[in-house]
């Protein structure tokens, strides 16, 4: 609709037999919310989309705020990126702007269930890392899904334009590891922290495949 702005990213089912995905819209102009769409075929062959996740935007003091956002007293959760684990049992889903990363259980992919959240970076929060002195800034923005799905990794630059707007301190490239229960739960590996500087991070890829790089024409 016309509150929903800028789909970035479309992530389909892995197993061709499945007739759905997801779509991340990074902001709500009505009130800086993020969401996630589920489209799918139904049994007469139309195609629909619904409303699946609300990710709701941050009360924050206009000091804390770069001069953007000031305005709103909030910061919006600016869903960059999302990824589908390679068995389509978990949707993550980064927010940039809050410093997040969302894991969803989508085996049922019309009712999402929230099973786990990291926090790292963030235009306010700016949460730290063990292995690194002080506060961060970025947060998670593009993520990669091992095969096996039990390592997610997340990189913090989406582009130098939008960096220096929401985080205008001059964000440095930095590259951390989630470790994945495969039951459902995430935590950031505490000894996996890659700082890189000038050279901000924008996606990586894994050598020998990954989630959002592999796709299937028959079934398993």
């Amino acid at each position: 609709g016309p509150k929903e702005q800028m789909v970035l990213e479309l992530r389909p089912a892995h197993d061709p037999r499945k007739t759905y995905g997801f779509a991340g819209v990074v902001i709500s102009v009505e009130d800086l919310s993020a969401s996630i769409w589920t489209w799918y075929r139904e049994k007469d062959g139309h195609w629909q989309a619904k409303k699946t996740i609300k990710i709701p935007a941050q009360p924050a003091k206009a000091d804390q705020l770069p001069p953007l956002l000031k305005g709103f007293e909030a910061v919006p959760p600016l869903v960059t990126d999302i990824d589908l684990s390679l068995d389509d049992k978990f949707l993550y889903v980064a927010c940039w702007g809050t410093g997040e990363l969302h894991q969803y259980d989508v085996t049922d992919p019309l009712n999402p269930k929230l099973t786990s959240k990291v926090e790292i970076g963030g235009i306010v929060r700016r949460k730290g890392h063990p292995k690194h002195e002080g506060s961060l800034l970025g947060g998670p923005q593009m993520v990669e899904i091992s095969r096996d799905g039990r390592r997610v990794f997340a990189t913090n630059s989406l582009y130098s334009t939008w960096d220096d707007q929401f985080y205008p301190e001059k964000l440095e490239g930095w590259m951390v590891r989630i470790n994945v229960d495969p039951s459902g739960g995430a935590k950031i590996d505490p000894n996996f922290f890659i700082e890189t500087g000038q050279l901000r991070l924008h996606q990586v890829r894994l050598e020998g495949g990954d989630a959002s790089t592999d796709s299937f024409c028959y079934p398993s």
